[in-house]
């Protein structure tokens, strides 16, 4: 009667862990074969904007190469915060990703009570698509054209220099806040819904400065309805080659760049990221696909996982020391 008990517990054993082996095999099929079906970009904003329209670009060639389509759904709310929100809490398989950028990832973080999520815990970085260079233009009538003449300007005019921006707590807006806290400078900051209305008041001498995306300022500039003062990239801005950066015009390491890349949940398999990865940095290989980005304002930049997860890392401390000791909350 032992041996017998014995004999069918351990072959309740043997039945148990085949069934478990069996159970890992598609689990591990799925990975070796993705993608398999259609994979979800989540663009956290409105349709229309220049994050939006460079994941439709990136969605579009990665549907190509990785012969499945990559279709984009817009998500918005709470700046980011709502469909960024979603992926975190999505399956971990790879079919569901987000376009991230800098202000959603890096600065919502410090300038929010309460995010729900954390971007270091909740994502797996999937790669960087590129740096949009902002730039700092000037109403033409503005005594000052270049960044030493607009900071000293800054300094003697009472209460300071207004400066435009697309909102509080976007990356223009840290910009300004860094340059004050690097220069002392003494710039005003007037929060806008949307670049599009402060680029209108600078042309017309509402407001003295604008913070913005060189997208957005390129024709302004070429025209010149505005004045540009300096590239807060850390090279020039290939669109704008004549126009000096931060660092030339005497500010040491002053780098602000607004970031896009892609990312999926946490405990993603790696080999998946690694796969989203290399293709992802083929397409922003592509001599199309760069131009189309450089036309967004947006420098490709194609970048390891773990060199994209650095980097994050960073701006996440750099960013929130510079909204602690500007005091820049959202509610």
């Amino acid at each position: 009667m032992f041996k017998t008990l014995k004999s069918g517990l351990r072959g309740a054993w043997i039945a148990g862990l085949t069934a478990s082996c069996l159970g890992m095999i598609p689990y591990a099929a799925a990975q070796e074969s993705f993608p398999n079906k259609s994979i979800r970009l989540v663009v956290p904003f409105a349709p229309g904007g220049v994050t939006d329209t460079s994941g439709r670009l990136i969605a579009e060639n990665l549907s190509k190469r990785l012969g499945q389509q990559v279709y984009v759904e817009n998500k918005p709310g709470a700046s980011g915060n709502i469909g960024t929100t979603q992926v975190a809490n999505a399956e971990p398989d790879g079919y569901t990703l987000v376009l991230g950028f800098d202000g959603t990832m890096v600065i919502n973080p410090h300038v929010f009570d309460k995010v729900p999520f954390d971007t270091i815990k909740d994502f797996a970085p999937v790669g960087k698509i590129g740096n949009a260079i902002l730039i700092l233009v000037a109403n033409p009538a503005v005594p000052a054209k270049t960044l030493q003449e607009v900071i000293a300007l800054s300094k003697k005019q009472s209460g300071g220099l207004s400066y435009g921006t697309s909102g509080v707590g976007g990356t223009p807006h840290i910009a300004g806040e860094l340059l004050n806290q690097q220069s002392g400078s003494k710039l005003l900051h007037i929060p806008y819904k949307g670049g599009g209305q402060a680029l209108i008041d600078v042309q017309g001498g509402t407001i003295p400065l604008v913070y913005t995306a060189v997208a957005g300022a390129y024709q302004l500039v070429q025209t010149g309805r505005v004045i540009p003062i300096a590239v807060s990239s850390a090279q020039r801005a290939v669109s704008l080659p004549d126009v000096p950066t931060f660092i030339e015009s005497g500010l040491k390491d002053f780098v602000v760049d607004s970031w896009v890349g892609i990312f999926a949940p946490a405990k993603t398999p790696k080999s998946i990221v690694t796969r989203l990865n290399t293709e992802l940095n083929l397409v922003l290989k592509d001599p199309e696909v760069i131009a189309k980005l450089n036309t967004l304002g947006i420098t490709a930049s194609p970048e390891t996982p773990e060199q994209f997860s650095e980097e994050i890392k960073k701006d996440l401390a750099r960013y929130g020391t510079v909204v602690k000791a500007a005091g820049i909350r959202l509610d």
